[in-house]
């Protein structure tokens, strides 16, 4: 929606939406906790306000979509097939924007051993059967992987009547936002295991206990510390996967880090005219790095159909130590505004320096008095500074004393 209001406002009037749900807002329809908007709209939403604010500005313009559709193709040549209840249609586009968002790793992408029975549920599909229809997934409940949807489903159960009886991360750290483990596991007083994962689901027809075990720096279990745990209920928030297999079957190189499109500045993919955005493109953590994103992304589309796009001159934005990935991968030294680079550390670190060059020259700078893997940074590049770049751009970090 944020695409296509600024594709809109960018003079691009003739946008459609195509949508596979009922009606606008994805996934926020189901998050019913407050927290977003703080950055983009200076106010706190719960998630159904938040999308209300887009789906009102989608309407004032008049802009179409399609509902309970699904694309089943996009070509390079900006072909677009779609199935609904109308049948099988093509679209000819001048400019695609994917905005597909990610889906969920399930138990089988885990292999977990053990039997098969009822009670097994994604973090993502509980969220959505008690918050939106209305059941209740279970009375004593074990989660696996803390994410931010795995430690609000910890507090949403906790407030329900639900009994959590342990958050268990295979990692040494959390991969959820600090704010979410404080307000959700430490406020309730859920235990956060961390380096520990469940090795084995016991019960027949309904989930009846989970096995737990520390692991070790290959990340196997410690048989020693295998212990049991009563439950009915297991939540799995193991990661989210991009949406990407629209991208993959049209040709467009990857990223095999963000597991999203390779893009430029505006969020152009390497196939010219067709865009990213959002959750397909890398897992947010905020919905408001989401929005602006998506903005971008729509700006960039309504340039590239007024034939206003950016030069051939690019260059790379790398990692440097201490950086997992950077995004955008390639940047217009002649972009007309701002450019915002988005990164993830490797590890968590206190008190660090992140700093962007394009050979000894400083481009961007900020100091954080921690960084961890789960939180996303983002730095800024004056686009009057870009006009001085001559060489690629690495982003790297410097651990303060």
């Amino acid at each position: 929606m944020a695409a296509a209001v600024a594709a809109y406002d960018a003079g691009c009037t003739d946008v459609l939406i195509l949508d596979r749900e009922p009606e606008l807002g994805g996934i926020l329809r189901q998050c019913i906790h407050a927290g977003f908007g703080l950055h983009k709209l200076g106010r706190e939403l719960t998630g159904p306000e938040y999308a209300d604010v887009y789906r009102r500005e989608v309407l004032k313009r008049g802009i179409p979509a399609l509902y309970e559709t699904t694309v089943t193709a996009v070509s390079p040549d900006k072909v677009v097939t779609i199935r609904n209840r109308d049948g099988i249609q093509t679209i000819q586009a001048k400019a695609v924007i994917l905005a597909m968002g990610c889906r969920e790793r399930s138990r089988g992408a885990l292999n977990i051993p053990g039997t098969r029975p009822a009670g097994i549920y994604s973090a993502g599909t509980a969220q959505k059967l008690i918050n939106c229809e209305g059941y209740m997934v279970g009375k004593r409940v074990v989660i696996l992987g803390s994410g931010d949807i795995g430690l609000i489903m910890a507090r949403r159960l906790s407030l329900e009547g639900a009994k959590v009886e342990a958050v268990c991360e295979l990692l040494p750290y959390s991969g959820g936002l600090t704010r979410n483990i404080v307000q959700c596991l430490e406020d309730f007083d859920i235990p956060l295991h961390l380096s520990t994962t469940v090795c084995e689901i016991h019960g027949k027809k309904r989930v009846e206990g989970v096995t737990i075990a520390r692991v070790d720096e290959k990340r196997q279990p410690i048989e020693q510390t295998r212990r049991y745990i009563p439950c009915d209920t297991l939540l799995l928030s193991v990661g989210l996967i991009p949406e990407n297999e629209l991208t993959r079957a049209a040709g467009i190189p990857m990223d095999p880090v963000t597991n999203g499109a390779l893009v430029d500045e505006r969020c152009q993919t390497r196939m010219p005219g067709i865009f990213a955005c959002g959750n397909v493109l890398q897992v947010h953590d905020l919905v408001d790095y989401v929005s602006d994103e998506a903005e971008r992304a729509g700006r960039g589309a309504a340039a590239y159909v007024q034939e206003r796009s950016a030069s051939a001159r690019c260059v790379a934005a790398k990692p440097g130590f201490g950086v997992r990935y950077v995004l955008p991968q390639c940047i217009h030294t002649d972009a007309n505004e701002d450019v915002s680079l988005f990164l993830r550390v490797t590890q968590p670190f206190g008190n660090v320096k992140l700093t962007v060059r394009s050979g000894d020259a400083v481009l961007a700078e900020g100091k954080r008095l921690r960084a961890a893997p789960g939180e996303m940074e983002k730095l800024t590049i004056p686009a009057a500074l870009l006009q001085t770049v001559t060489q690629d751009i690495t982003v790297s970090l410097e651990v303060l004393a």
